[in-house]
């Protein structure tokens, strides 16, 4: 979940380091730092610092020369943040500098068996332990000295490694964290997310797992751990540097909410077959005599992609008459799952990268099942490993909480629903109407966007909350899941989601005035039902923010948004709530792009 970012050439390397690292933020923000050197000069020069990027370019000295350097910025797992646990790690002669993302297993062992041989550890972290063993490898040249400690390393890394004896070089290596490097004129950079590259390539080229490679300023290669030559092709990277940046926003989140009418007009774009009434899906790799022997989906993913692929699954079943459901892939992986030939896997990530969720997909391929990708990093390490997929296209997305990608993710699954209904029983005439819905869904949320003042204000009145509920019933249950989470992430109330049918079996001794309740009342045939838990709060004193298609004579406050068909409303009637999440974090005066104890693309477990 950390950020790395390194570069080697002619450039003077701390500013564009901290440049880097500031693109990277999201990845980790509770320390951070950098190491430097040149061909003229042996030695490591490095400054650490816990805290933000700007707390650590506030310590870097005028004198700060270099063209060669790593840098990190951090999501504690191992020691607390600190100025020490902070990377780059050296070893003792300052000789090797190491930068790593995810987690070494054994560490706890390791570092035993190293300072049994007298090694003093600076650090808790399990990164320097991975200093130390390289430090220490006898071998000739740097690439077989990283060699030497990724043999007896278990877990996940993406490393960068420099060198005082080999200044003409950074040696990278990957295992389940992302490493990409980026292909320049007489020089070479690398990191964990392409957001630190753009700036100066377009040209990247993403390593595999069990993948190492070498940088100098004029070349690099590509191998295995094992030491086999591996080919790699640099790829254009469809973003520019201007996608990264605020655009005038005054945060990320409020950036990437307003980007949702042109994000959900991109992964419709090129799809939609009104000839058949149907969509495109190219990249499925799953013919029409294929997906008709499905017999039932599993959609996994973790936090809001889970709450996506929720909504995906009604939206498979309604549409499809699959049976479908979603499970959150963390738990899928331990739960020895029995892996049915006739089930169709979805592995749902905004990065492409999330562990939890790559580990399962990995575990599935090895049981011989077909899994699909729905992700919006293209080239990503789910999308290579999955069988085919469906690219969201909801653009970069750098606030920590997911948004645009949620409301694009959930848009893929009705193209895909839709696509296997035709397939199937879907008739002809709900083709159309859904067609009809999907291309109104991008006015239908200019509209909710322009309500932002209304929504603002009511936000306000429930920022002073303690705690507060969410419901919703069948397809509003998950926008209540998913609205919930977005509240807790960014402003850090209590809040809790349940289906509306479950008030009277238990939450109901919860509800006082103290309490507010978010409500999902859509215009559907479970309209009434819904009204009746509205009663059953107001019975009880309790303050109530529905989000319906028409104002709800018993709520305090109706945030009324567009109806579209039934199958399509939970992707209008999440919008909203995500606003007033943003709004009540705002008048509560949280860091909302960067939230506590978060970062963005969970790489570990």
């Amino acid at each position: 979940m950390c950020g790395i970012v390194g570069y080697i050439g002619k450039r003077d390397v701390a500013p564009l380091l901290l440049e880097g690292l500031a693109r990277l933020e999201y990845r980790g923000y509770d320390s951070a730092g950098l190491v430097v050197n040149s061909p003229k000069s042996a030695a490591l020069k490095m400054v650490k610092a816990k805290g933000r990027v700007r707390d650590l370019e506030a310590r870097v000295p005028k004198r700060f020369s270099g063209t060669t350097g790593i840098a990190h910025t951090r999501w504690a797992t191992h020691g607390a943040p600190s100025d020490h646990n902070s990377h780059p790690h050296l070893d003792p002669e300052n000789k090797v500098a190491v930068v790593h993302n995810g987690i070494v297993d054994n560490a706890q062992e390791l570092r035993a068996k190293l300072e049994a041989d007298g090694v003093v550890f600076a650090s808790e972290t399990d990164t320097e332990v991975i200093t130390h063993l390289i430090a220490r490898s006898q071998a000739e040249s740097l690439e077989d000295k990283v060699r030497d400690a990724l043999k007896v390393i278990e877990g996940t890394y993406g490393i960068a490694v420099m060198h005082a004896d080999f200044n003409d070089r950074i040696v990278v290596a990957r295992n389940g964290s992302p490493v990409i490097l980026g292909i320049g004129e007489k020089e070479m950079l690398v990191a964990s997310d392409v957001a630190a590259l753009i700036a100066h390539t377009r040209q990247v080229v993403t390593l595999d797992d069990g993948e190492m490679a070498t940088l100098k300023a004029d070349d690099f290669r590509t191998y295995t751990v094992a030491g086999a030559s591996t080919t790699s092709t640099p790829e254009t990277v469809e973003w520019e540097a201007a996608s990264y940046d605020m655009g005038g926003h005054d945060t990320y989140m409020h950036k990437e909410i307003s980007e949702q009418p042109d994000a959900v007009d991109r992964v419709l774009r090129g799809r939609i077959d009104d000839r058949f009434s149907t969509v495109h899906l190219g990249g499925l790799n799953l013919d029409p005599r294929e997906a008709r022997t499905i017999r039932r989906i599993k959609i996994l993913g973790c936090g809001t992609s889970y709450h996506a692929g929720l909504i995906g699954a009604s939206l498979i079943e309604g549409m499809a008459r699959i049976p479908a459901d979603a499970e959150p892939a963390s738990e899928f992986r331990y739960r020895n799952p029995v892996v049915d030939p006739d089930t169709l896997y979805i592995a749902v990530s905004q990065s492409g990268e999330t562990y939890d969720v790559l580990a399962a997909v990995q575990e599935l391929k090895r049981k011989g099942a077909r899994v699909l990708g729905v992700v919006n990093v293209v080239g990503s390490a789910i999308a290579r490993e999955a069988d085919g997929g469906v690219y969201v296209h909801a653009g970069p997305e750098v606030c920590v909480v997911s948004t645009k990608c949620f409301t694009n993710t959930v848009v893929a699954f009705a193209l895909l629903a839709l696509h296997l209904g035709r397939i199937r029983d879907l008739s002809v005439t709900d083709g159309k109407r859904i067609i009809e819905g999907l291309r109104k869904l991008p006015a239908q949320i200019e509209e909710i966007l322009k309500t932002e003042d209304e929504i603002k204000s009511i936000a306000a009145e429930y920022a002073g909350a303690q705690s507060m509920m969410f419901i919703g019933r069948v397809r509003g249950y998950p926008v209540a899941l998913e609205a919930s989470l977005k509240l807790k992430e960014i402003s850090y109330i209590h809040a809790e989601a349940y289906p509306a049918s479950e008030l009277k079996h238990g939450p109901l001794a919860l509800i006082e005035p103290a309490l507010p309740t978010v409500a999902i009342v859509p215009d559907d045939d479970l309209l009434e039902k819904n009204r009746a838990a509205l009663e059953e709060i107001k019975a009880r004193s309790g303050r109530i923010l529905a989000v319906a298609h028409q104002p709800q004579e018993k709520a305090d406050h109706t945030i009324v948004v567009p109806k579209n068909e039934d199958e399509l409303d939970p992707i209008l009637m999440g919008i909203p709530l995500q606003l007033f999440a943003y709004h009540t974090a705002l008048a509560m005066g949280r860091d909302i792009d960067k939230p506590r104890n978060l970062a963005k693309s969970v790489t570990v477990e």
